[in-house]
């Protein structure tokens, strides 16, 4: 992926504050043309900048109000398996390999504590898997964001 420029960071922020503006309006917005902001999009979409669509819906509309995280340890050589049984979990929102003391961090989302006592039973029953640490989200305090990370690149 290329580096993005001043022009694709500033229709970011744009996108950020009206996500379903169209062309004309963000082109308006940004003193552009139509024809450039039309064909930045289209880059920006084929390099994989926009997440899918599927990070904005809420896991709270989706009657899973509880976040946890969970640190699984796992038999390294296993670690392909594992990571398919997890895919298979549809309340495993996400996961991450990581250094240090666990090898993979899970978010989960669950409906109650009865909810997620099932779903760490499942992770713990993946062959390979050795022990699952799990942390409950009291609350959230920063929110997904990348707006003040692109402002601080347009800053310099």
């Amino acid at each position: 992926m290329r580096t993005l420029d001043t022009t694709d960071l500033r229709l970011l922020v744009e996108l950020s504050k009206t996500p379903d503006a169209t062309t004309v309006a963000l082109a308006q917005a940004l003193s552009l043309s139509r024809n450039t902001v039309q064909a930045r999009l289209v880059r920006l979409t084929d390099e994989g900048v926009f997440l899918p669509f599927e990070r904005r819906i809420s896991m709270d509309a989706l009657g899973h109000p509880l976040t946890a995280f969970v640190q699984i340890h796992v038999h390294q050589q296993q670690l392909t398996e594992i990571t398919a049984a997890l895919r298979g979990i549809p309340e495993v929102v996400q996961a991450h390999g990581l250094t240090g003391s666990a090898d993979v961090l899970a978010r989960v989302a669950a409906r109650n504590a009865e909810d997620l006592f099932r779903i760490h039973s499942r992770i713990l029953q993946i062959d390979g898997v050795d022990r699952a640490d799990t942390s409950l989200a009291m609350t959230e305090l920063v929110a997904w964001r990348t707006v003040p990370l692109v402002e601080s690149l347009l800053s310099g």
